[in-house]
Parts: C-alpha cells; sequence; structure tokens
C-alpha cells in the first residue's frame, strides 16, 4: 500500500461526507415543494423527489462504503464505524462526523497500525 493511500482515502471519505449532506439537503428541498408548496400533493406530480431520491440513495450507498473502507484503513474501533455509518441517516450529520472524526485524528492512519509492503 501506498504511503498517499491514506491520504486519498481521507481526502475521498470528506468528499463524499460533504456530498452526502448535500444530496439529504436536495431531497429535502424536493419533497417540501411536493408536500407543502405544491397545491394537492397527491396529484401524483412528483416533482424533483423521484430524481433527489436517487441521488441521495447512491451517495448514501458510497458513503456507507466509504465508512467501510476508512474503517479498515485507518484502524476505526468498531464503535467509530458503527457510529460514521450512523451519521449519514439524520440530515447533515455527516458532515459534523467527518469535522469531529478529522480533529481527533481518527481521519489518519495510526502510528501503531501495520503498513502492508
Amino acid at each position: 500500500m501506498s504511503a498517499s493511500a491514506p491520504s486519498r482515502t481521507r481526502t475521498a471519505f470528506r468528499v463524499v461526507a460533504i456530498a452526502e449532506a448535500f444530496s439529504w439537503g436536495g431531497l429535502l428541498v424536493a419533497m417540501f415543494f411536493k408536500w407543502v408548496v405544491q397545491e394537492d400533493p397527491h396529484s401524483g406530480i412528483e416533482g424533483g423527489v423521484p430524481v433527489m431520491g436517487a441521488v441521495h440513495g447512491a451517495v448514501f450507498v458510497a458513503y456507507a462504503v466509504m465508512c467501510l473502507v476508512a474503517w479498515r484503513q485507518f484502524r476505526w474501533s468498531f464503535k467509530v464505524a458503527v457510529l460514521a455509518g450512523l451519521s449519514a441517516i439524520p440530515p447533515f450529520v455527516s458532515i459534523v462526523f467527518e469535522r469531529k472524526a478529522d480533529a481527533k485524528g481518527l481521519l489518519q492512519r495510526r502510528a501503531d497500525a501495520p503498513v502492508a509492503a
């Protein structure tokens, strides 16, 4: 494994965590327009909900995969990995998790972790 792999994983994790939060925001906006702004939400006009739902679903899965990659790469405890995954459920919390994980050094390879040749 190259020395830059943890750096690439850190960058990818950050990008996907931020994208997950933005896709949540987009889905919330689409649902607002469907259920609040639209005169009859049961008219069958879905607006942007199907599109943003699909986008958010794809980014959510990418975030889950990145959590697994980061768990292995950075040797997170099971508890940290679960918290990372659960942070995608409430809107915008994936960014909060990413910021706190970075501040605590969780997005870096531990010094005592073995490095593969």
